[in-house]
C-alpha cells in the first residue's frame, strides 16, 4: 500500500441526503413523480466504499415514450416556446437560484454518487451549474434574426428575413464524470431557446439529476417542459434517440457510444450534437517556469481522477527540460491525496465504478507490458472503493495503447521532443481533437503552434480553461457541434427563411 494515499473511512452522509437516498424509485414526467410501467431497477453505488446506496428506475420503452410524449405536447402547445422570452429567462434564472440555495446538499449527493471530492463539487461543479443557467438565461431575449435584401429581385419587391426558432423536443444524454454540471450545460441552452427536454443521466450517476427535478418543479417551469428519466443507455437511451417524436439529440460520452447514437439518429435525420472523447496534448517549450507548469500539468490529468474528456493525458516536454519537468510533475502528484469523497483532506477521489477501476488498471498494465516505465503510481492504495494512485508513465512510444487510446483515469504518458514541427505532428497523431495546452513565454511560438494543432480548444499557459461563454467541442472523432457560448444555444435552434413578394 502506498503510504501517501492511505485510504480514510468515508464520513457519514447528512440526514437530508440519507432521506433522499431512501426515496422510492420514480421518474419525473410531465411535472410529476410517477411510477415506472414495470419494476426493473438499477443499483447505485458509492465509489468510495463500493457499497450500494440507492435504487433507481430502469426505464422501460413505455416509460421513455411517456416522457417523450409529455415533451412533445409541451412543445407543440406552446406552453414554453410561446412564452415571452423574458418569462423564460426569469424561470431559468429561478432554477439557478434554487441550485445555489441547495448547493450544499447537491454537492454532497454529487460526491457520493460520482466519487469526486466534495470540495470539487462545491467549489467547481455547482458554481458552474449556476453560471451556465444564468448565462444562457440571458440569451432567451437575444436570439434575433436579420433582414436581408435579396440579390436577385428588384429592390423593394421582396421582403425577406431570417429568424431562429427552437428546434423542438430534445433528447439529452449526459455522462457520469460531471453528472449535474453536464446536465445543466445541456438544459440551460435548450430551455432558454424554447425547447422541451427528455433528460437521461448516466446509469452510474443518476442521483443529483433526480434531485434537480425537484427544483425544476419548484422553479415553476411548466409541466412537460423538462422530463427526467433514468435507465440503461442501450435500452432507455436508445429508445430516446430512435423516437420519431424527438427532434434533436445531444450526447456527451465516449466516442464509441457517440457513433452508435449518430447512426441511430440518422434514420429520422435528427439534429445531433456530440461531445466525445479526447487525448489532449500538453506541450511544454523550454522557456517555462518549471514549477508552475508542473502544477498545471498535474492538475490537468489528476483533477476528477483523470475522468475528464479534456484531461491533459499526453505530456510533450522539450528535451532540454524533460527530466526536471517530469520530476516536478511527479513531486506534485505526491500532493494529490487519494481518499473518500466526503473526507475534507481528499484531493483525488476514486474512479466512478468497478468497471472503470479495472479498465484503468488494465491500461497501466498494458503500458508496462509494452515497455513503458512507471515513474510514480501505477497501483491502487487498497480499501473497498475504486481507487487508483496518480500515475506517470515515461519511456512511452507513439504506438502504445496508453498513448493512443483514451484511458479516462489519472494516468499521464510523458515523452520528449526536439522542435515545434515535430511536436505538432506528434500532438496531432491521434483520432481525437478535443483540446490542447501550450506552455511557453514565447507569444509568437504560442500562436504558431496553436494554429498547427487540430483541436477544438487550445489553451496557453493554463489548462482546462473552459467557460460558459466560450464554445466547447472538438475536431475529428471528438465529436461535432459546440456547447456553451452563443454557438451552444444556436445549436438548439432552426433557421427559417421567410421571403414575401410585395
Amino acid at each position: 500500500m502506498n503510504e501517501m494515499t492511505r485510504i480514510a473511512v468515508q464520513p457519514a452522509y447528512s440526514e437530508g441526503v440519507q432521506a433522499f437516498l431512501k426515496r422510492k424509485p420514480q421518474l419525473f414526467i410531465d411535472g410529476q413523480w410517477v411510477e415506472s410501467s414495470h419494476g426493473a431497477t438499477i443499483a447505485v453505488f458509492d465509489p468510495s466504499t463500493g457499497k450500494e446506496i440507492a435504487q433507481v428506475v430502469d426505464a422501460s420503452d413505455a416509460d421513455v415514450d411517456r416522457a417523450v410524449g409529455a415533451a412533445r405536447r409541451a412543445f407543440d402547445d406552446g406552453r414554453w416556446s410561446g412564452l415571452p422570452p423574458y418569462q423564460r429567462q426569469r424561470l431559468v434564472e429561478k432554477l439557478a437560484d434554487l441550485i445555489e440555495a441547495n448547493m450544499e446538499e447537491l454537492a454532497e449527493i454529487e460526491s457520493i454518487d460520482n466519487g469526486k471530492p466534495r470540495a470539487a463539487s462545491m467549489g467547481y461543479d455547482l458554481p458552474k451549474c449556476v453560471q451556465a443557467l444564468r448565462y444562457m438565461a440571458g440569451w432567451a431575449t437575444k436570439l434575433n434574426g436579420e433582414h436581408v435584401e435579396p440579390s436577385g429581385f428588384p429592390t423593394g419587391s421582396v421582403h425577406a428575413y431570417i429568424k431562429r426558432e427552437p428546434v423542438g423536443v430534445c433528447a439529452q444524454i449526459v455522462p457520469w464524470n460531471f453528472p449535474l454540471m453536464m446536465a445543466v450545460q445541456k438544459i440551460a441552452p435548450a430551455l432558454s431557446a424554447g425547447c422541451t427536454i427528455v433528460l437521461k443521466p448516466a446509469e452510474q450517476t443518476p442521483l443529483s439529476v433526480l434531485r434537480l427535478a425537484d427544483l425544476v418543479a419548484e422553479a415553476g417551469i411548466p409541466a412537460g417542459v423538462l422530463n427526467i428519466i433514468t435507465g440503461n443507455g442501450e435500452t432507455a437511451g436508445d429508445r430516446m434517440v430512435r423516437s420519431p417524436h424527438v427532434d434533436k439529440v445531444a450526447f456527451t460520452g465516449s466516442t464509441e457510444v457517440g457513433k452508435l447514437i449518430n447512426r441511430a439518429a440518422t434514420d429520422t435525420l435528427k439534429r445531433v450534437t456530440l461531445e466525445l472523447g479526447g487525448k489532449s496534448p500538453v506541450i511544454v517549450l523550454p522557456d517555462v517556469d518549471i514549477e508552475k507548469t508542473a502544477r498545471g500539468a498535474a492538475t490537468s490529468i489528476f483533477s476528477n481522477s483523470g475522468q475528464v474528456c479534456i484531461a491533459g493525458s499526453r505530456l510533450f516536454a522539450h528535451r532540454d527540460i524533460f527530466d526536471s519537468l517530469i520530476e516536478a510533475v511527479a513531486s506534485n502528484a505526491a500532493q494529490w491525496q487519494v481518499g473518500p469523497s466526503l473526507d475534507p483532506n481528499t484531493r483525488m477521489g476514486p474512479l466512478v465504478s468497478t468497471e472503470q477501476h479495472e479498465r484503468v488498471l488494465g491500461y497501466i498494465e498494458a503500458g508496462r507490458k509494452e515497455g513503458a516505465s512507471i515513474l510514480c503510481g501505477g497501483d491502487t492504495p487498497g480499501g473497498d472503493g475504486y481507487f487508483v494512485n496518480p500515475t506517470i508513465l515515461v519511456d512511452v512510444k507513439p504506438e502504445m495503447k496508453v498513448v493512443r487510446e483514451e484511458i479516462f483515469g489519472p494516468v499521464l504518458a510523458a515523452t520528449r521532443y526536439d522542435d515545434l514541427d515535430e511536436v505538432a505532428k506528434a500532438a496531432n497523431d491521434t483520432t481525437y481533437g478535443l483540446a490542447a495546452s501550450i506552455w511557453t513565454r514565447d507569444v509568437s511560438a504560442m500562436h504558431k503552434l496553436a494554429g498547427k494543432l487540430k483541436a477544438g480548444m487550445v489553451w496557453g499557459n493554463c489548462a482546462s480553461a473552459a467557460d460558459t461563454s466560450l464554445p466547447f467541442g472538438g475536431y475529428k472523432q471528438s465529436g461535432f457541434g459546440r456547447e456553451s457560448g452563443r454557438y451552444g444555444i444556436e445549436a438548439y435552434t432552426e433557421i427559417k427563411t421567410v421571403a414575401i413578394a410585395l
